[in-house]
């Protein structure tokens, strides 16, 4: 097996057992939520936006391994950043996923999910935290999909 299947697996399996930020954040003020109808995963993202930063970020939901993993990454990922910084590694991160971007320094652990690409169902499980994120840093009060 590939060192990068190997991590693939590793970090999948660690982040869907102990997702990190499965909360609501205090001071949460961006909220959206996001579906995908094929599978039913369902996601909430939370945001606590101050300055055109993302002070803290959480999610709550259900959804498969990949689903949960990629919303634990996301919200590490994303904690900090501002929404310009943000809206940027989602097209870098979709880009991985769909496009056959290369996994770079930028993505850091999200790299891990290059290999979605070969599975095409699967995209829309690794997306839709992220969909869901720039709804909610958008404002709008519409049910994210992952088109």
């Amino acid at each position: 097996m590939s060192e990068l299947r190997e991590l693939y697996q590793t970090t999948i399996l660690d982040h869907n057992k102990s997702p990190r930020n499965f909360r609501v954040p205090e001071g949460a003020n961006r909220h959206a939520d996001g579906h995908n109808p094929l599978c039913g995963d369902k996601v909430t993202v939370h945001v606590a936006l101050g300055d055109g930063a993302l002070r803290d970020v959480g999610f709550q939901g259900s959804g498969c391994a990949i689903s949960t993993a990629s919303a634990s990454l996301m919200t590490q990922a994303v904690k900090g950043k501002s929404v310009s910084e943000t809206l940027k590694l989602f097209e870098m991160f979709r880009r991985l996923v769909t496009a056959g971007g290369e996994p770079n320094e930028a993505l850091g652990k999200l790299a891990v999910f290059a290999g979605v690409r070969e599975y095409p169902m699967r995209v829309k499980c690794a997306t839709l935290a992220w969909h869901t994120l720039r709804t909610a840093l958008e404002g709008k009060q519409e049910t994210a999909k992952t088109e």
